[in-house]
């Protein structure tokens, strides 16, 4: 692996762990194990090596959710995935957790990625379920926006009450509720 790219994963193993304002410098330069003349000779500072490494996290994510949701299946069936796939619960989403962060949030540079990361997110779920309501797989009444917003809201919320539970389980059970209610919104079958 590249200097840059050591640089890049480094970063963002401790903005998931740390935060921005808890990364340092000379952090950054002890994992990826490169001295501070590698690091400024390809970045033009800790700033710039965020919004790399927070550019390849989106990058990485959006990929990974795009995999699932494009993938066979209805659209109940698909969303349930995204929401079921493995994750490390207790570390926290690596984008969401930076909204918690004063300083990437003040940044315009560093808050776009979150946000149109969190944009897209919601923009695809909502196409998927306007695919299944159309298709008469949810029910007619469902609001795509409202509810992929909703989603997102549930998958965050969950990862706050895993971390102040130091355990998994209400994620999974705030998973578990949110895909009982959409179930509930499919109509019946006669």
């Amino acid at each position: 692996m590249s200097a840059p790219d050591r640089l890049i994963e480094s970063t963002r193993e401790l903005l998931w762990e740390r935060g921005y304002v808890g990364t340092s410098p000379r952090a950054i330069q002890q994992r990826a194990g490169a001295g501070q003349g590698s690091m400024y000779h390809h970045f033009s500072g800790k700033p710039d090596l965020a919004l790399a490494a927070i550019g390849r996290t989106a990058g990485e994510m959006r990929a990974g959710v795009e995999e699932i949701l494009s993938g066979p299946g209805t659209a109940a069936e698909r969303v349930s995935a995204y929401l079921r796939r493995e994750r490390e619960v207790l570390r926290g989403c690596p984008i969401g957790r930076l909204t918690q962060d004063p300083e990437v949030m003040a940044d315009p540079a560093l808050r776009r990625p979150v946000e149109e990361t969190f944009a897209w997110l919601r923009d695809r779920l909502s196409a998927v379920l306007a695919e299944g309501r159309d298709r008469g797989e949810i029910g007619a009444g469902l609001d795509p926006a409202a509810t992929a917003s909703a989603v997102v809201a549930v998958l965050q919320g969950g990862y706050v009450l895993a971390r102040a539970a130091a355990s998994p389980e209400p994620f999974h059970q705030a998973v578990d509720g949110l895909l009982a209610l959409l179930s509930s919104s499919r109509p019946s079958r006669s």
